[in-house]
């Protein structure tokens, strides 16, 4: 009987990781896996590998880690109560969150069972006679190094485990980056180049391994009051977005929404991202977490709402207004904002023409109008008009975004913040939060020129080359008119536009740190401890670790 995790093929069981040190997941002898094919058996092994990204990528796990805690996002008490949570996220935000966070002991969990399943992989597939076996062989020990460059970003330690039964090596600083780095570059040989975006390809690990060597410095020495950006480093940064961009692969999309929509599956952008497609446990929490309650947004769904989460900060807005001012930059840069539909107010709309606006939502809102819990009709149309917050029993409120937002009760009104919908809303979301369609970008072709940009200037100043690869993307978003070109380029511009391109698409507090700007102050946060720049171990994994002295160390200043 071969031995394998169960998958999407038969799911019996809970896979339980039974301990966040030494990284072990039971693997199941089960009966009924008696008469399954090579083929079978070798996807049910590789298919849980990748089972936890959806999980990653949550509202709550990475995504709060990588936004909340910049000056992209901000989630205060809606109407004093609201998204509460004994202020988690009022401490992510002001960087006084401690080792007890749920959130990011959730993140630490997840990521901690991607390593053991991909672990479990690595041991189970060579006993598998099938031709796949070579390929998922390599993309179970891609996967642990992706998951343990998370770990290591985030925690500041990687996992190094090959034995499912032994525990594993505690790696930090040099050490870490370079086995992240080995274990990579072990994989790439034995991938294919056809199977993206939601399998790891070549494509995808040399876009990772474009992003270890650029934040090399950091991960080499955390706290340095400046960091050094090695040339040889930003070399290898040229050279892996050099054969993304060569391959003639991968294409930068004219349209620049169309990234981030429900059937984005086969946009030619995406190099690696989270398979959400046929609800394979797919999301729709990116979509709807920023909305308001009374944003409804499917005519056959009631109940499909958003919840009032976190907003942009008027910091991080203000860089878009200040980049173009005097004019509004929703009518010059297409990644800002999009309308989908034009409503007065008091209108009636087809259900098929009931189509969100997308980007940086602002002012007076309108949408589907709801009494009594279904909405209102005029004929075979929906009526369409001027929100309220009647969901939250203010239904003289208008749902009007406004640019201030702040911890005040004032700022914490459930109206207050500019919203990101970046995420098409899902076509059959019954509940707003489930059955998300839309992969969520982890590294796509407009972030490999930003990248190899960003190395041009780092290593030698080449401000003329940096600025060809930026106006290459601005250039690229034809199907509105396109942004136009930037007429100079250096480090500063440079974080703007990756704030511009790459806004709540959970790269920022990386991006923050590596360009020396996660110290300052913005709104609601002061904090300049350098120690903040990565995340406590949660206090669950080091008093699991306690029976053996020494060998989970928390980090410093937590």
């Amino acid at each position: 009987m071969k031995k394998i995790i169960l998958s999407t093929i038969t799911l019996l069981s809970l896979l339980l990781l039974n301990s966040c040190t030494d990284l072990a997941e039971n693997v199941l002898d089960e009966a009924s896996a008696t008469g399954l094919t090579d083929k079978q058996a070798a996807d049910g092994n590789i298919a849980p590998v990748y089972a936890r990204l959806p999980d990653v990528f949550t509202h709550t796990t990475y995504f709060a880690i990588q936004e909340i805690s910049t000056d992209e996002a901000i989630l205060p008490y809606r109407g004093g109560t609201d998204w509460g949570d004994n202020g988690i996220y009022i401490a992510l935000h002001q960087h006084t969150h401690t080792s007890t966070d749920p959130n990011l002991r959730n993140t630490w969990l997840l990521l901690a069972q991607g390593i053991s399943r991909s672990v479990t992989a690595l041991n189970t597939l060579p006993t598998i006679n099938d031709p796949n076996t070579k390929t998922y062989v390599a993309e179970a020990r891609g996967m642990r190094a992706y998951y343990n460059m998370l770990m290591l970003d985030l925690f500041g330690i990687v996992f190094v485990k090959d034995d499912p039964q032994s525990n594993s090596q505690i790696l930090r600083g040099e050490q870490a980056l370079e086995y992240v780095k080995s274990e990579f570059l072990a994989a790439e040989p034995n991938l294919l180049t056809t199977v993206g975006p939601g399998r790891l390809t070549k494509g995808a690990v040399w876009g990772l391994l474009a992003r270890l060597h650029l934040n090399a410095a950091v991960y080499r020495d955390r706290y340095a009051a400046q960091f050094t950006f090695k040339p040889e480093d930003m070399n290898k940064v040229v050279e892996y977005c050099d054969k993304i961009i060569n391959s003639g692969q991968y294409q930068l999309s004219p349209d620049y929404f169309s990234l981030f929509n429900d059937n984005n599956h086969d946009n030619k952008e995406l190099i690696f991202a989270v398979d959400q497609r046929a609800e394979l446990n797919g999301h729709n929490r990116l979509a709807y977490f920023s909305l308001s309650g009374d944003q409804f947004p499917l005519p056959a769904f009631p109940a499909a709402n958003g919840t009032d989460g976190p907003a942009i900060t008027p910091d991080y807005y203000r860089t878009w207004v200040n980049a173009y001012a005097p004019n509004d930059p929703a009518g010059i840069d297409p990644r800002f904002y999009r309308q989908n539909m034009t409503i007065p107010a008091d209108s009636c709309v087809a259900a098929s023409d009931v189509n969100m606006n997308r980007g940086i939502l602002r002012g007076q809102q309108y949408g589907l109008l709801r009494v009594n819990g279904a909405f209102v009709r005029c004929g075979n149309n929906y009526r369409v008009g001027k929100l309220f917050n009647v969901t939250r029993n203010r239904p003289t409120l208008p749902v009007n975004f406004i640019e201030q937002v702040d911890f005040t009760v004032a700022g914490s009104n459930y109206s207050t913040g500019y919203r990101v919908l970046k995420y098409e809303f899902s076509k059959k979301s019954q509940s707003g939060r489930n059955l998300g369609d839309a992969d969520i970008s982890i590294v796509r072709l407009a972030d490999v020129y930003l990248m190899r940009a960003e190395a041009k200037l780092r290593k030698s100043n080449d401000a003329a080359g940096a600025l060809a690869d930026v106006n290459t993307v601005r250039a690229a978003r034809t199907a509105l008119k396109p942004a136009p070109a930037l007429a100079s380029m250096n480090l500063d511009l440079l974080f703007r536009e990756r704030g511009f391109e790459l806004y709540w698409e959970c790269l920022r507090r990386s991006d923050m740190i590596r360009f020396g700007k996660y110290e300052g102050t913005w709104t609601e946060k002061t904090n300049s401890d350098p120690q903040k720049r990565i995340f406590p171990i949660p206090q669950t994994a080091i008093d699991g670790a306690s029976n053996i002295p020494g060998y989970l160390a928390q980090n410093p200043s937590y």
